[in-house]
């Protein structure tokens, strides 16, 4: 497991499991897996440290949401904003005077980590509005900004650093953090939702780890949502990838489709558990 990358609780699990001779159990790690309409949709319960060492995750929730048709049925991505929207509000208490920042972390000029940055461009923000209109807004309709970090290479200053400012001063209940994820198996990229409650660590899925981004470094409970849209060129080839060349990520050859559907799916996913009631015709009306 040392040598495969992978920023799923799922695939970690799997592989932990296979390095222990596919046993049933591992102590610390809750798993349940159900399956419908073609989504399968898995929750891993990490529960203590030993579960953490095992999975290389942190303590907490993580839901996996798979189908491999997102991509291309309606059905499939209706049902799939649906499911986002479940997990996240069971996450987290969003209440009408609710503030919720969502970060779009990534690159947007390099399309497979664009995706929180396209998420970010397809919200229904309403924070600027709420504050001058209140009267026109009903209890279903919460207080949503939204930003875009950019990258260390771009800005200068660490990705954690400006969330943490902005934070502080717009004061959110609530941070939901999109990124781009890599995965282990090439069924997965593309496919594949996974939302957590434990925070995110930007560039962790291609080994360029920054600041952790969770309630105790930023101070507020932080959300990940993340695809995978990339994979490790060495887990796919099974052989040694040259020190010059490492690391070496892989992704589909349809990968600015990827990134507008699925960005579409995050994003609606997010809208519909901030504004309650709201429906995606709705939602898309106003975006």
């Amino acid at each position: 497991m040392q040598n495969i990358r992978t920023d799923l609780a799922v695939e970690a699990h799997e592989l932990s499991r296979r390095e222990a001779k596919n046993v049933t159990e591992i102590d610390g790690v809750i798993s349940d897996v159900r399956t419908e309409d073609g989504i399968t949709v898995t929750n891993i319960e990490i529960t203590n440290e030993n579960g953490s060492k095992a999975l290389g995750k942190a303590i907490g929730n993580y839901i996996t949401i798979e189908s491999p048709n997102l991509k291309y049925s309606i059905d499939i991505y209706e049902r799939v904003c649906t499911l986002i929207s479940e997990e996240i509000r069971k996450m987290a208490n969003i209440k009408s005077d609710s503030l919720t920042l969502v970060v779009g972390l990534g690159n947007r000029d390099i399309t497979p980590d664009a995706l929180g940055t396209e998420v970010v461009s397809r919200l229904l923000v309403t924070h600027h509005i709420k504050q001058n209109m209140k009267d026109f807004f009903d209890d279903n309709i919460s207080g949503v900004c939204a930003l875009i970090p950019g990258v260390l290479g771009t800005t200068g200053i660490e990705t954690a650093e400006i969330i943490k400012a902005v934070s502080e001063k717009v004061k959110p209940n609530l941070i939901i953090a999109v990124d781009a994820m890599a995965a282990a198996d090439i069924r997965r990229v593309s496919t594949t939702v996974q939302i957590s409650d434990t925070g995110i660590q930007p560039g962790a899925g291609v080994g360029n780890n920054r600041e952790c981004l969770n309630e105790e470094t930023i101070g507020a409970k932080v959300i990940a949502i993340g695809v995978p849209t990339v994979i490790d060129a060495a887990t796919i080839s099974k052989v040694e990838i040259p020190k010059e060349l490492a690391p070496l990520m892989v992704t589909t050859k349809d990968i600015d489709l990827v990134i507008e559907r699925t960005a579409k799916t995050v994003a609606n996913g997010i809208n519909l558990a901030l504004h309650r009631d709201m429906t995606l015709r709705d939602i898309e009306s106003y975006v």
